[in-house]
């Protein structure tokens, strides 16, 4: 079997996982029981991926999709007034629309119009607008560190953060070769190269370099190119993590460091519930058992 490389995100109380076209939620029920839900994407985007940068604004774009109606569907069992395996098809298109518009609204708000600003209270003592933007870059990125440190002191996003380790912690431990039991997750790292972290920072950092070329006496103007830039920079932040998630090249793992540090601030150690879970959602779209007995895979780690 060939491992294209499954990835996934953590959801409400649980673990998305998708493998080509097919994705499964698995979340940890009230009870105590593992509801497993798997379905296939609406958009198949195998022609796109193997187009070198459209594909990653066409990831980029439908992840946001995909991971917004997952997280939906997960809080729905949290709901009171209709279990979830009710309300399932009912999610409101417009109102996943209206809240994707209200989110990136809110974050060109805090991660480009208020560091934009606030560097350029600064021309008081430098009017070099590579400075300005290299200072516009820093304060982004401290932004963004308080940002994550702050969602992550919530109750609710903590165990999202656990979540979001099980699942590191269950694709790692297919990638090494292990077989998938809680024992082995348990001993996996829950850092992994391909994570939407890594490629949320390697934007950030690749926008400070390019808004340093942004020319124009209009600051409205500057602010606007730095909002339509922003997708050709997180196509080229694709292409990275893409060859980081395949590569051990020297340079690669250097330049994957900071990404892979953030990283142990958006995840948490799991307990073996939660990667109960992630196995549950794995298993629903990959044969891992085939996949280990194609590259000969160990038993335990050692």
């Amino acid at each position: 079997m060939k491992f294209s490389g499954i990835g996934g995100q953590a959801v409400m109380e649980g673990v998305m996982m998708r493998n080509g076209r097919d994705y499964a939620t698995a979340v940890r029920l009230p009870d105590g029981s593992v509801h497993v839900e798997k379905r296939q994407t609406k958009i198949d985007g195998s022609r796109i991926n193997k187009i070198p940068l459209v594909r990653g604004v066409f990831s980029f774009a439908y992840s946001l999709y995909l991971g917004l109606s997952t997280l939906m569907y997960s809080a729905s069992f949290f709901e009171e007034e209709e279990p979830a395996d009710k309300k399932g098809e009912k999610n409101d298109s417009l109102e996943m629309a209206g809240i994707l518009v209200l989110s990136f609204i809110l974050a060109m708000g805090l991660f480009m119009a208020l560091p934009f600003y606030a560097s350029r209270l600064f021309s008081m003592w430098t009017d070099s607008p590579r400075i300005l933007a290299l200072l516009e870059g820093i304060i982004r990125i401290l932004i963004f560190l308080a940002y994550v440190w702050f969602i992550g002191k919530t109750e609710d996003i903590k165990r999202v953060f656990m979540y979001h380790g099980a699942e590191h912690k269950c694709i790692n431990c297919i990638e090494h070769g292990y077989e998938l039991t809680v024992e082995n997750v348990r001993k996996s790292s829950r850092a992994h190269k391909r994570c939407g972290t890594s490629f949320l920072f390697i934007v950030l950092l690749i926008s400070v370099f390019v808004f340093m070329f942004i020319k124009s006496d209009s600051r409205l103007m500057q602010l606007g190119l730095r909002i339509l830039l922003i997708p050709a920079i997180a196509a080229v932040s694709y292409e990275f993590i893409r060859l980081a998630g395949r590569s051990e090249n020297v340079c690669v793992n250097i330049l994957s460091k900071p990404g892979l540090a953030l990283q142990s601030m958006t995840t948490r150690e799991p307990d073996d519930d939660m990667i109960e879970v992630g196995i549950a959602a794995v298993e629903a779209v990959f044969d891992w058992r085939s996949f280990l007995n194609d590259r000969g895979g160990t038993d335990d780690h050692s």
